[in-house]
């Protein structure tokens, strides 16, 4: 019985950390991704969000796609409320895409999928 209890819960943890997910950015990571000279795009959500967990498997593979080509962050804003504060946000998730001057080009709020995603960073500048 406890051999049981403990393997549903192996499966149980396991199952858990198999979402990809992005970590959480802080302002030093936006600064420095903002002087880059790369398309950026900053994504701003909770960890709790339903939709942001939708969309985090999309943030992650044009983060990994597109490494050294752009930039993808992700903020949660219940531990970044300054940097929230800082680009506006007033609802979530909200994507902000920031060409390589550090100029906003485009804002979107609520669900996005990786064409939108790409769309966006295209707007912004990648190439």
């Amino acid at each position: 019985m406890r051999s049981s209890i403990a393997a549903a819960s192996v499966i149980v943890i396991l199952a858990g950390t198999a979402s990809a997910e992005l970590p959480a950015a802080n302002p030093a990571a936006v600064n420095q991704a903002l002087a880059s000279g790369k398309p950026t795009l900053i994504d701003f959500g909770l960890r709790t969000c339903a939709v942001c967990k939708k969309m985090a498997p999309y943030l992650e593979s044009v983060a990994s796609d597109y490494r050294g080509r752009a930039n993808v962050l992700f903020i949660d804003v219940r531990t970044e409320q300054a940097t929230a504060q800082r680009f506006r946000v007033q609802m979530l998730p909200t994507q902000i895409f920031i060409n390589p001057q550090g100029k906003e080009v485009q804002r979107h709020t609520g669900y996005m999928d990786k064409e939108g995603i790409v769309k966006g960073l295209q707007s912004a500048g990648l190439k």
